[in-house]
């Protein structure tokens, strides 16, 4: 794209801070929570991603689009996001599995970007002053006309926005992770033993429901209003718990079903918006980070045993609240010491509040399936033995 060509943009904070740009992807005005992502690799998974819903989305690494866009590196059927700020913008990608510019992506998908401004400045600002409501327009070029939109915007606590990216229909999911990029072939050895799991869907990532199908799960994938009994009529092996966007505290349906679904003894494993949901049914409340965790490279752990693992949160669970009678933190965030992994203490369930599927990032906590499939073959066997 020629400078002569660029159209301009511009970009409004809610406390008044602006910067003006130029536009990529669709003209248009749109507002949302601005976050920042500090990998250097996967914009197209983070752009596709369900949690990132009702966001705008920095990037902190330099130049976004290097290697265009291709269908097998979304994470759901469209992006997620609400826009994207960057610095430098690639318009001619080069890579063998590009179909497509990044630009033109966006444009085609209607989401808004903005670049040409500084992104080390605005990423230092929401680290001081935490993530707050701004939005993009090339419609509006009047700061305070679009900051007056903006601060008219709802902020993300208390926010449920899981009804936006459930699945309406119930349906079955069987592809595992494709050969070329499988980095455990040990997984393939639980193939003979089959497990139905259901996944509550408030907003899952493809790569976690092909890495469950890898393990020899056959995956149900159910809206996140279902009932218990509903869920319950497929006999499932175990319940996993998906990821999502907006604050889990107002998830009510969500953390009702995950109550009823811890009376039944059945295996549980949750990951991110599943974590959070698993803790207010355990009793614990959730409190909202100041700019949250987005990244490639947080590490995690306990007992000195780290784990380099990708994030993507605005909430975290309050420990302080947590029944430490029936549950335990398995990890914690070792950047700011936040719960990052709980475990019930007789019950076989667990949860991450981090993506072991890392599509793309490190593969440190892609045991946690099979630590899901051993629990569920372990509930199986003691069923088995208790009816014999």
């Amino acid at each position: 794209m020629s400078v002569f060509d660029a159209i301009p943009a511009i970009f409004v904070l809610a406390d008044g801070t602006t910067y003006r740009g130029w536009s990529f992807g669709a003209t248009r005005t749109t507002i949302g929570e601005v976050v920042f992502n500090t990998g250097m690799s996967g914009y197209q998974e983070v752009l596709t991603d369900p949690s990132y819903c009702g966001q705008i989305v920095v990037f902190t690494y330099p130049e976004l689009g290097n290697t265009g866009v291709n269908l097998e590196d979304e994470e759901s059927s469209k992006p997620q996001v609400r826009g994207a700020i960057a610095r430098n913008i690639c318009t001619r990608p080069s890579n063998w599995r590009s179909t497509q510019s990044l630009p033109e992506y966006l444009e085609q998908q209607h989401i808004p970007g903005i670049y040409g401004i500084d992104t080390r400045a605005l990423t230092r600002k929401i680290r001081e002053f935490g993530a707050m409501n701004g939005g993009i327009s090339t419609e509006i070029l009047d700061e305070a006309e679009l900051l007056e939109q903006v601060q008219a915007a709802p902020n993300m606590k208390g926010l449920n926005l899981v009804h936006e990216v459930t699945t309406p229909d119930i349906y079955e999911w069987s592809d595992p992770t494709q050969p070329v990029w499988e980095f455990n072939p040990a997984c393939q050895e639980n193939s003979e033993e089959s497990f139905t799991v259901v996944a509550i869907d408030f907003g899952v990532k493809r790569n976690i429901l092909r890495r469950l199908a890898s393990y020899g799960c056959r995956v149900i994938i159910v809206p996140a209003n279902t009932l218990p009994e509903e869920i319950l009529k497929y006999n499932p092996d175990g319940i996993f718990l998906s990821n999502g966007p907006g604050d889990p505290a107002s998830v009510t349906e969500g953390i009702k079903t995950t109550k009823a679904l811890l009376e039944t003894n059945k295996p549980i494993f949750g990951i991110c918006m599943g974590h959070q949901i698993l803790g207010h049914a355990l009793g614990a409340e959730t409190f909202k980070l100041k700019f949250g965790h987005r990244g490639l490279n947080q590490p995690a752990g306990l007992q000195q045993k780290v784990e380099i693992t990708s994030q993507n949160h605005s909430f975290a669970i309050d420990p302080d609240t947590l029944p430490n009678s029936v549950v335990e933190i398995s990890h914690l965030n070792l950047n700011d010491l936040t719960v990052a992994g709980l475990r019930h203490k007789s019950l076989p369930v667990f949860s991450v509040q981090y993506h072991p599927e890392a599509s793309p990032g490190p593969h440190d906590a892609d045991y946690l399936f099979e630590q899901f499939v051993q629990t569920m073959r372990a509930a199986r066997r003691a069923t088995v033995a208790k009816v014999g």
